[in-house]
């Protein structure tokens, strides 16, 4: 009698994560919950959070709101929209959420960073741009720091 190996189970579940993880990435600015996330993988929804936080750091809902929050940096960058405006854009409901993840994350309010990041960036080519500006979160912030000193 033979069985299958006992990693097998889990590259299926690597699989799955990084498919939600790519609809995140594709799909940030629609109503996505976790609970839809992990029908579509096939997983209940707190396996989906559990397997997700071990294999990325964060939890899938943690995750959509750094991809908005990075996508509504590029949108404000721009300087042709509202804060009302990206945020909605970038399928956020409540302004009031929005604002309090993304100062949370930028460390400053959106209203501060419009204002301030055209300036910050002005002639640096936006691929350049996004990858200076990518918001960091408070856990990675001191890693960084750490092995700076």
């Amino acid at each position: 009698m033979t069985s299958k190996p006992a990693t097998e189970p889990h590259l299926r579940d690597l699989a799955r994560l990084r498919r939600v993880r790519d609809r995140i990435d594709r799909e940030y600015a629609q109503p996505l919950d976790v609970e839809a996330l992990a029908r579509d993988a096939h997983m209940s929804a707190g396996h989906l959070s559990r397997q997700f936080r071990l294999a990325y750091g964060e939890s899938p809902y943690s995750y959509l709101m750094t991809r908005r929050i990075e996508r509504a940096m590029a949108l404000l960058r721009r300087g042709d929209l509202s804060v009302t405006e990206v945020c909605f854009a970038v399928g956020c409901s409540s302004l009031g959420t929005f604002s309090t993840r993304f100062t949370e994350l930028v460390g400053v309010p959106p209203s501060v960073y419009r204002r301030e990041a055209a300036q910050t960036t002005e002639g640096i080519p936006s691929c350049v741009a996004k990858q200076v500006t990518r918001p960091i979160r408070n856990r990675e912030a001191s890693a960084t720091a750490a092995r700076l000193a």
